[in-house]
């Protein structure tokens, strides 16, 4: 992968934009002509004339199609800066169409990657929407939604080919590709690296940057702070593939659903501005959340629900319910936290679930505001 020298439009871009997408639009959006673009980053002009192709050839794909637009058009925006005679980099920066910095799209990736990473999980991206959702098959023909995810979001993971699109459609569904598990690899080992940096500081070993990049990550991320699980299955399908005496699943399909519920309500509440929400401290001390004010609907609308679902647990039920289906946390990491006996959590999380299902059919018949 060539790395050519930035121009005055593509020093503008997100730091996470590829090498091949900045040579593209060097190209299209400002004119460089093929050799001089080779010159620039020192390889033969053939090698930048792939590049330009293979990125050409991949608009077919509606979100790399619309990531190129959005950042086509940071061209637009500083030409219009430069037309009242007052161009500066920062306000160029500032004015570009909003796009989502290497920390955000970091943070997001990890979310909804390991998501992906479930069985029969894909992204599901309709045309015009805001918004794009992680849908998981639960067999039997049925469905349920484990996640969601802005459209920015969504295109930044397409155009660094951590997602792909086999079929685009009006509604395109993409699965996670071997780039996207090797990224999440990699971002889960850096993230885990972050906060042991944080763990040792707090320990005595260390007071530099570490601990405040480590302390940062928490702030933005408080799952980042909870106990491993491997990213294939989250807590409650790995639960699911097991029998009781009689041979039936320990947990069925309406146990599994509501939980997944939950976990979705949790999610949609972090993309609020009230990202650090202490649900711990919620459940533990019966702490009532701050009025939302001027929130986004839905991400407040989601916190209410996810609080009246706690409430309706309380503590015991709600904490293991909260660990193993929002933080997803394993049963024995759980167990541990709790301070409970070995082997007690998956019953407890069961009957937590019963009740969880109970709450949100009564919410249903009340004519309560869910979602799904």
């Amino acid at each position: 992968m060539i790395e050519a020298r930035d121009s005055d439009m593509t020093a503008l871009l997100p730091k996470w934009v590829p090498d091949a997408a900045r040579v593209y639009l060097a190209h299209t959006e400002e004119g460089f002509s093929i050799r001089e673009l080779a010159r620039r980053a020192g390889c033969h002009a053939s090698t930048v004339l792939r590049q330009v192709r293979r990125i050409e050839t991949r608009r077919d794909d509606p979100l790399i199609d619309a990531a190129l637009r959005q950042l086509g058009r940071v061209r637009a925006t500083r030409d219009a800066i430069q037309s009242k005679g007052d161009f500066d980099v920062m306000t160029a920066f500032n004015d570009m169409p909003a796009q989502p910095d290497e920390k955000t799209l970091s943070r997001e990736a990890r979310r909804v990657l390991r998501r992906l990473c479930e069985n029969g999980a894909v992204l599901a991206v309709a045309a015009e929407m805001d918004k794009a959702v992680v849908v998981r098959d639960m067999g039997e023909g049925g469905s349920t939604r484990t996640a969601v995810v802005d459209s920015a979001i969504a295109q930044a993971m397409a155009l660094k080919e951590w997602i792909a699109c086999d079929e685009p459609g009006r509604i395109s569904r993409y699965h996670i590709t071997s780039a996207g598990r090797a990224a999440l690899n990699k971002l889960m080992a850096e993230q885990e690296n972050r906060v042991r940096g944080f763990a040792e500081a707090q320990a005595g070993f260390d007071t530099g940057r570490a601990a405040d990049v480590a302390l940062d990550e928490i702030d933005r991320d408080p799952r980042a702070r909870k106990g491993r699980f491997m990213l294939v299955d989250s807590p409650l399908t790995a639960l699911a593939r097991r029998k009781d005496k009689e041979g039936k699943p320990f947990l069925s399909d309406v146990l599994i659903t509501a939980g997944e519920r939950l976990r979705e309500d949790f999610e949609l509440a972090q993309m609020g501005p009230r990202t650090t929400q202490n649900w711990d401290q919620f459940l533990t001390a019966g702490v009532q959340s701050a009025p939302g004010g001027a929130e986004d609907h839905g991400a407040g609308a989601a916190r209410a629900r996810l609080e009246a679902a706690l409430k309706d647990l309380g503590p015991g039920l709600g904490d293991v319910a909260l660990r193993c289906c929002c933080y997803l946390e394993g049963l024995e990491t759980a167990e541990k936290h709790l301070g409970w006996s070995a082997r007690s959590g998956k019953v407890v999380l069961r009957i937590a679930l019963q009740r969880l299902r109970r709450h949100y059919e009564e919410r249903s018949a009340r004519g309560g505001d869910l979602v799904g």
